[in-house]
């Protein structure tokens, strides 16, 4: 991961900047450069080497008085490079990224709609201003605000804004920014039309699709690792890409130390595969301390989000101080757009499309953004192959009826995509879901709330509550806690997150006061 910082205006000046920017400095470990092409211009970056590595990757870059700074991968950016040097532009490194700059000048806007990427990229055009963009899914972070005077700010994360701007607010996904307008270039959620067809078919174009997906996502100058739960989507991704590289990968996975979940499920499935694996454990202990440093990475409020990246957090806080891994391949947004447990309770196929857009149009806020800081929080990159734009796309247009759950397994048509093929072992392929905030252990959640329930013991718990507005007010000690640790970060900046993250209450057997998926009537084998 790297960061992205500009403002052009008179509210901080260069040496406040820098210290600023010592608040994502894990995010670039490797480079940082301001630079002031202008008066009260200022474009910053901090590195985190993947491509390109030497210093001749190093942004902003600059062509025909333009700048560029971008944070992201660029698939397929070997291709567009031989394509523009054809053309008549010159490289001068061999960062995907400088293929941005060249880009925008050959198509201006219409190059966001044209590029196969993660990202998020802030342009300077001279007499033009700002331009930015963010990928459609909004796997890369982008937040803007503006000053007393009006002016805007860009930068990768909202803890660099709030010094200077009133609000930081995060950039819509699949917009980008020019003129003082977000134009939208592509709703990823958006389908045209759906696709029909036999079960056979489908299943094997969600296996040629999420196959080319991770298959791009290999491309690094630095040495590649993988998140392996035990779960379904973890697992798929470390078999395809173990086949793809012919050799044995490295694989990582967490647990508590008293009922583990996910871990022997790992560890079955690395043995299948032949991975060096390594297995960390966490316990209570660690759970509660790491808490403030955790929900001031994410900045957000939102449970389940911050009960799914405390585990994430510590193991990817592992893999950075314990190996020389700089990228990590991840199994986000595979149940947004196959469904959850408490998806298995949507009345009709439209009701379950319905729900799964609006996953996905809100994955900004919660996995993706989950993935991003455990990962970037440990200078890391995040690669999400589920979040490929051409497989995302593909799996939003089935025919919603055909990814139902009509078979007692959720997500059956990504099983039957790699049912042949000895992709996995039969009982992981097979395995019902267990959301991670449980699956490290059962034991975590019930420490939190415990903690949580002590720490609040003898107050006025209605009282606490009401004293934050009716939208993402808590609603439990658990909540409460976790607000109060995040306003004491981010004063003022709730409308960051949409809300909390819970299942469709409108549906019969979805009506719950917990996001876990434990306390679903469907849970199951799950937690097994």
């Amino acid at each position: 991961m790297c960061t992205v910082f500009a403002y052009r205006g008179k509210a901080i000046g260069l040496s406040q900047i820098r210290a600023i920017l010592e608040r994502t400095r894990r995010r670039g470990p490797d480079s940082e450069r301001i630079i002031s092409p202008e008066p009260g211009l200022f474009l910053a970056f901090q590195r985190l080497s993947i491509m390109g590595v030497d210093e001749r990757g190093m942004q902003p870059f600059r062509y025909k008085g333009m700048y560029s700074i971008t944070n992201g991968e660029i698939y397929g950016f070997r291709d567009i490079r031989r394509q523009l040097e054809m053309e008549g532009y010159a490289f001068h490194s061999d960062s995907d990224c400088e293929t941005v700059l060249y880009l925008y000048e050959k198509h201006r806007e219409g190059m966001f709609a044209l590029l196969d990427a993660e990202y998020a990229t802030v342009i300077y055009d001279g007499a033009g201003g700002f331009i930015a963009a963010r990928d459609p899914i909004g796997i890369r972070p982008l937040f803007y605000g503006y000053d007393e005077d009006g002016n805007i700010a860009f930068a990768s994360e909202a803890c660099l804004l709030t010094p200077f701007c009133h609000e930081a607010i995060p950039f819509p996904p699949g917009h980008y920014y020019k003129g003082g307008k977000f134009i939208c270039y592509r709703d990823i959620s958006a389908v045209e039309g759906y696709t029909y067809g036999s079960e056979e078919e489908i299943a094997g174009n969600i296996r040629e699709k999420l196959i080319k997906a991770v298959e791009k996502r290999l491309d690094s100058d630095t040495p590649v690792a993988f998140l392996l739960s035990g779960g379904l989507d973890s697992s798929l991704v470390c078999s395809i890409a173990s086949r793809l590289l012919c050799g044995p990968i490295r694989t990582f996975s967490i647990g508590m130390d008293k009922d583990p979940i996910d871990s022997k499920h790992a560890e079955r499935t690395a043995a299948f595969l032949h991975s060096v694996h390594t297995n960390v454990t966490m316990t209570a202990k660690d759970v509660i301390s790491v808490l403030p440093e955790v929900i001031n990475a994410l900045a957000t409020y939102d449970i389940t989000t911050i009960r799914a990246s405390i585990g994430m957090y510590l193991l990817c806080r592992y893999i950075h101080e314990h190996t020389d891994a700089r990228v990590l391949l991840t199994g986000e947004v595979s149940d947004e757009l196959f469904g959850y447990k408490y998806t298995d309770f949507a009345p009709t196929p439209e009701e379950f499309e319905k729900e799964s857009q609006k996953r996905v149009r809100e994955l900004y806020a919660y996995d993706v953004l989950r993935a991003d800081r455990c990962i970037a929080d440990n200078s890391l990159e995040a690669r999400v192959p589920f979040g490929d734009l051409d497989f995302a796309s593909y799996v939003l247009s089935i025919d919603p009826s055909m990814k139902m759950n009509h078979t007692g397994h959720g997500k059956y048509l990504l099983r039957r995509a790699f049912e042949d093929g000895n992709w996995l072992p039969e009982d992981i392929l097979w395995r019902e879901k267990a959301a991670f905030s449980d699956a490290v252990g059962h034991s975590m959640v019930d420490d939190l709330k415990a903690y949580a329930e002590g720490f609040y013991a003898g107050r006025d718990l209605e009282a606490e509550y009401m004293k934050y507005p009716e939208e993402g007010r808590p609603f439990t000690p658990e909540s409460l806690l976790y607000r109060e640790i995040f306003e004491s970060f981010y004063p003022g900046q709730c409308r960051m997150i949409p809300g909390f993250w819970m299942p469709n209450s409108s549906w019969p057997g979805c009506r719950v006061d917990d996001p876990s998926a434990r306390v679903l009537p469907n849970y199951g084998r799950s937690g097994e």
